[in-house]
């Protein structure tokens, strides 16, 4: 799809990666941009339409595809991490909360959003996964399986949906310079810089973007003998 006179809405776009895409997609001539977030008043991007919008409130999903019945441009970016095992003293709590951001809330919007879509020609769906969609690290177990439920969910939706001419769109990527992981020390790709592809595989109705060396490394090894999801994480 195109992006010049496309109509977006972007969850969590108060900052981050969310931020980025919605400076993107006003310079790449986007129509009109929502940018949702818990908080509208934390939406400070001049030239965006702000929306009250908490991903994991059903009734709040539903009254914002009411309202905004003008979008072809779902990008479900909202998320959160608690830096969690599975076996820790907050596993269980930490889990339930990552899937209901991580995985329940793109779930909610693209079915709240889908004949909002259809309506507008088909348009596209983008859901920002991570390259923890494919292995998991001890410190964040929960987080990696709510990030694979959401890749699974984005494939299951592609096939939903292709009837009704929407695309489906998975980005994943390793660390970004973000606050999300401010205290993580490793190289990290730049949010503008993987909004860039982003917006560009999806004017050439691509389905998946590897945003950096990390998310290729780990894609291209996946069917290796062993596995790279068999093998140690390497700090």
């Amino acid at each position: 799809m195109k992006i010049k006179d496309s109509v977006a809405l972007v969850t969590g776009a108060n900052r981050g990666l969310g931020l980025a895409f919605t400076k993107a997609l006003l310079a790449g001539g986007a129509r009109k941009v929502y940018a949702a977030a818990r908080d509208p008043a934390s939406v400070k991007q001049a030239g965006v339409q702000p929306v009250r919008l908490d991903v994991t409130q059903a009734e709040q999903v539903e009254a914002a595809a009411r309202e905004l019945g003008d979008v072809n441009l779902l990008i479900n970016n909202a998320g959160i991490i608690r830096g969690s095992g599975f076996l820790t003293p907050d596993g269980l709590d930490a889990t339930r909360a990552e899937f209901e951001t991580n995985f329940f809330g793109p779930l909610l919007t693209a079915r709240a959003f889908a004949p909002v879509l259809a309506k507008n020609g088909g348009g596209a769906i983008v859901n920002v996964l991570s390259v923890l969609s494919w292995v998991s690290l001890s410190t964040s177990s929960s987080y990696s399986a709510s990030k694979a439920a959401a890749w699974s969910l984005s494939n299951g939706l592609r096939n939903e949906l292709r009837g009704q001419g929407t695309e489906v769109l998975s980005l994943h990527v390793g660390f970004m310079d973000t606050d999300m992981v401010r205290s993580v020390t490793a190289p990290k790709a730049q949010p503008d810089d993987v909004v860039k592809q982003v917006l560009a595989a999806l004017e050439d109705g691509k389905s998946e973007i590897l945003a950096d060396d990390v998310s290729r490394r780990i894609k291209q090894n996946l069917s290796a003998e062993p596995g790279i999801y068999l093998l140690p994480p390497v700090a």
